[in-house]
């Protein structure tokens, strides 16, 4: 059964929205040096990942220069996972699960899959997502989901799917990949940063319909 993840959370009404529509995860985004209407200060970050409820899961999502301080960052939040980006190698990843009681999940670009086999195995999930040229989410742009889809058969490591997914071609990216996890920002927004509650809710039901 896929599981569908709200990302680029900024308000607490925005928390409640996903949770409420019956998303199994929600991240918020902090400390990442790129432009993005996303972005809240980490005692933002903190104060949001509070009001997840048990059994849904909250994300971090940073940038950090070193892998360390991704750990930092999810501990004073209280997240349970941190979704990293940047080009980390296996060694530092390794190094940031052992020292992080949250789940590490690396992000990986969706034309590497080179890179995605070769950091799965200290990874507690992948995302693979479409960066922009700067390593940051959230471009509204799909990738090769033929090669996620290889990336998926081919390791036990759970593969989250994001990358410019909408209510409309949510179902069709499921059925493609067979991911683990889907993960929406910018495709269920009405502007930068503000969640479309109708969306929001439509992206779920269709995610749901297809894991049912």
């Amino acid at each position: 059964m896929t599981r569908v993840k709200v990302c680029g959370l900024t308000t607490p009404e925005d928390v409640a929205l996903a949770v409420d529509a019956g998303a199994d995860a929600v991240g918020v985004i902090t400390d990442v040096p790129i432009d993005t209407p996303r972005e809240v200060e980490p005692t933002t970050a903190a104060d949001l990942l509070a009001d997840v409820p048990p059994f849904v899961t909250g994300v971090l999502v940073t940038m950090p220069e070193q892998a360390s301080a991704a750990g930092a960052l999810a501990a004073e939040a209280g997240a349970d996972a941190v979704q990293i980006h940047g080009a980390f190698d296996a060694e530092e990843l390794r190094a940031l699960r052992a020292a992080t009681d949250a789940a590490v999940l690396p992000v990986v670009d969706g034309g590497n899959t080179e890179r995605a086999l070769e950091i799965a195995p200290v990874a507690d999930a992948l995302v693979v997502d479409t960066p922009s040229e700067s390593g940051g989410g959230g471009t509204g742009e799909t990738h090769d989901w033929a090669a996620t889809r290889d990336v998926v058969e081919r390791t036990e490591t759970p593969v989250v799917l994001a990358g410019g997914l909408t209510p409309a071609n949510v179902d069709e990216a499921i059925e493609a990949v067979g991911p683990f996890a889907v993960d929406v920002a910018s495709g269920v927004e009405s502007v930068g940063g503000t969640k479309d509650p109708d969306a929001v809710r439509a992206f779920v039901a269709a995610a749901t319909e297809v894991r049912a």
